[in-house]
């Protein structure tokens, strides 16, 4: 297993870009189930979540290959309707297969998805949804098996939360459905246009994606597509967390700023400076860290659950108190028991931490149970006396493409053992 060994307290500088979206590119992969003929979607991070993805689609039968920043789907037709277990567990967003599987051949058998453990993140949304869409779906033995004898027909769907995943998942099972779907409730992620926007490219017919009234008009086919991938807003935020904590001034290109509409000002209220022009963003960090008060997750266009974990290793070393209320999941602070063991004065109690800043960290052998959990060890492992020895690098191998060459690239000491 590998592990990351970061020699802490070195300014970061120089310009950096921002991988692609991690939560467009497995939806949008997924989706290329319903096309037909060759999809080139660029963009598209090489990550272990986006190659288990891969193997689902070679698995169903269409032809993946990766040249540089793009992956090419070729499909031209798709010989199976089952995913098997070993799939499946890999990533929690590989259940967007289903609808996408359903649509394409009428049948889908998959197992439950795997992914971090999170907290409970329950796929009824999803069942229910795809069951108003004219699916029988029998559960057995950790099993979906899901048909569509007469074919998936548009209906009115109200979702009771706004699930991304439900979301994606409906507005690709509705692209072949006939007639029209509505999603009221639906989730506004900037990730959910980008699903659109390709899915427009290969002929859909999608309304409002990115509001909370999606309208998706089915139709017989979908053609392929070129297709780029939007930058990765939690990776940015990520980066700038690094920044932060070490006192440095990066500049990040090719990233959206308006996608991080709430993250932006948690950094500037520690005291960053931020400048944008065009698609870069410039971030200055003073010598220490302002507290940040309150910061509350929520459904974008909300403070976004991937970025608390980074955003609370910043509030680690800022002068103050910062108190993260997780609305989300309800299990997202196992990292801080690692944070802690390296001098952080962190106290959860259900979903509400409380993070006192300490005047500096310490390295020390910790371990990542998930993946922004270890993305926050790497940030602390930056700005900490001493060297920092990571474990878990599976899970940050999961949303970040060789976060360690990046950071490296602007002057941190960070190698792969």
């Amino acid at each position: 297993m590998s592990k990351l060994l970061v020699n802490g307290r070195q300014r970061l500088e120089g310009t950096v870009s921002v991988q692609g979206a991690k939560n467009s590119a497995l939806p949008i992969l997924a989706a290329t189930v319903l096309t037909g003929g060759e999809s080139v979607i660029f963009n598209c991070p090489e990550l272990t979540d986006t190659e288990a993805s891969a193997r689902i689609l070679r698995w169903l039968g269409c032809e993946v290959t990766r040249s540089g920043e793009a992956v090419i789907v070729k499909n031209d037709g798709i010989s199976r309707h089952d995913i098997p277990d070993s799939l499946m567990r890999r990533t929690r967003s590989s259940i967007v297969f289903l609808g996408a599987v359903l649509a394409r051949t009428g049948r889908a058998k998959l197992s439950f998805p795997g992914g971090c453990e999170i907290g409970m993140r329950p796929i009824d949304l999803h069942l229910s949804a795809l069951r108003r869409l004219g699916a029988e779906i029998r559960e057995r033995h950790g099993y979906l098996d899901c048909r569509a004898p007469h074919g998936l027909k548009g209906c009115k769907i109200a979702l009771s939360f706004p699930s991304v995943g439900a979301t994606e998942d409906i507005m690709i099972a509705a692209c072949l459905a006939s007639g029209t779907t509505t999603i009221t409730n639906a989730a506004r992620e900037p990730e959910i246009c980008d699903l659109a926007e390709y899915l427009n490219r290969c002929g859909a017919k999608i309304h409002g994606a990115g509001e909370g009234v999606v309208v998706i008009d089915g139709v017989k086919r979908l053609g392929s597509a070129v297709h780029t991938i939007i930058p990765d807003r939690i990776a940015a935020a990520t980066l700038l967390s690094c920044a932060a904590v070490t006192g440095s001034e990066i500049v990040l290109d090719g990233v959206i700023s308006s996608h991080l509409g709430a993250v932006l000002p948690v950094f500037e209220q520690a005291g960053c400076s931020l400048t944008h022009r065009e698609n870069q963003l410039r971030i200055v960090s003073p010598e220490r860290l302002r507290g940040m008060k309150i910061i509350r997750t929520m459904p974008y266009p909300g403070f976004p659950t991937d970025a608390q974990a980074p955003l609370l290793a910043v509030s680690c070393v800022a002068n103050g108190v910062t108190v993260f209320i997780e609305n989300i999941f309800e299990n997202r602070y196992r990292h801080t028991g690692e944070l802690v063991r390296m001098g952080a004065d962190i106290r959860t109690e259900g979903k509400i931490a409380v993070i006192e800043g300490v005047s500096g960290l310490y390295g020390a052998a910790v371990e990542a149970t998930d993946l922004r959990g270890a993305a926050s060890l790497v940030i602390a492992g930056l700005c900490a006396e001493g060297s920092t020895e990571i474990s878990g690098v599976c899970y940050l191998d999961r949303g970040y493409e060789s976060l360690e060459r990046t950071l490296s690239s602007l002057g941190a000491d960070i190698k792969r053992l």
